[in-house]
């Protein structure tokens, strides 16, 4: 037997159905990134346009740059203007004077700058805000200032004649940052890891080879970067303190490149610059991954 029961009327919809709503938010948030998409649109085009520019120029010829357009493409590839760049240009010694300038200080930059950024922070000790306020001073300190005095003090040492001012005075001048950053970094470490470790027998040295470093391993490929891109473009210190062509650095020797020729030689000037450009760029991109971690870490934890 079977019941003939009312079956109760849907509630009539007020609002707009959900096929209706979707499109119109899809719209809007459209419409919130736009902006945000045309900043990094015109931020990318500002960055690669210049070093495609930079990049087709080098395959240019010297006719190429005097008679025709700066922005027309060359009428073939000019591989000569890079070994033109390498050996008359001097790159090769500039390049080398850079690499015997740079890695000696930052190898004393990292060594020191994370020992005193451990000794600061895990370490307790009398004093140690007063050296560490110390530290924060020197990277106030502007470093015109101090050019003459040190230039004369190398000059009556006997060591102008060599790059030990250059390597002296990028450690002295990349200090005060990297302490300033391993501190941060290490106090990010949670202090329980390292008692934990004096219980169980470990002094202060195995604490910081075996826990303290490896914790922060990506903080410092972070601030060695960073202290290495700070030194590797470095002119006016460079500048003031090699007193021959033969210790020019990479950034020296292209403020001078066109002394070498007797007149500016457009192919084989842009040709040194593409060298030292996008030699830290592929350095770069090839860590990249490691500095946004040690970046991340730091702003979090910090």
């Amino acid at each position: 037997m079977t019941t003939n029961a009312a079956i109760p009327a849907a509630a009539p919809t007020t609002g707009p159905s959900p096929a209706r709503r979707r499109p119109r938010s899809d719209a809007r948030r459209t419409l919130s990134r736009l902006p945000g998409q045309l900043v990094i649109w015109i931020s990318l085009l500002l960055v690669v346009l210049p070093l495609l520019w930079l990049l087709i120029g080098s395959f240019k010829t010297q006719d190429e740059w005097l008679n025709g357009s700066p922005w027309a493409l060359p009428s073939g590839l000019e591989w000569s203007n890079y070994s033109e760049a390498w050996t008359t240009g001097k790159m090769a010694t500039y390049v080398r004077n850079s690499i015997l300038a740079v890695f000696p200080s930052l190898f004393l930059i990292v060594v020191l700058g994370v020992a005193a950024g451990f000794a600061l922070e895990v370490l307790i000790w009398k004093g140690r805000n007063a050296v560490l306020l110390v530290f924060l001073l020197g990277i106030m300190v502007p470093g015109q200032m101090i050019l003459l005095p040190l230039f004369t003090a190398y000059f009556q040492a006997g060591l102008t004649g060599s790059l030990w001012p250059l390597i002296i005075t990028y450690t002295a001048t990349g200090l005060p940052l990297t302490v300033f950053m391993m501190a941060t970094y290490f106090r990010a470490v949670p202090r329980e890891i390292f008692e934990a470790a004096t219980l169980d027998g470990a002094g202060m040295l195995r604490a910081f080879v075996s826990i303290g470093f490896p914790m922060v391993r990506n903080a410092v490929l972070t601030v060695a970067l960073v202290q290495f891109f700070f030194i590797w473009n470095d002119l006016l210190i460079a500048l003031t303190f090699t007193t021959s062509s033969d210790l020019r650095t990479i950034q020296v020797g292209l403020l001078n490149f066109t002394g070498e020729f007797g007149q500016v030689q457009y192919g084989p000037l842009f040709a040194g610059i593409c060298i030292n450009v996008f030699g830290t760029l592929v350095l770069y991109l090839f860590f990249n991954q490691k500095v946004m971690k040690g970046l991340a870490g730091g702003a979090v934890k910090g």
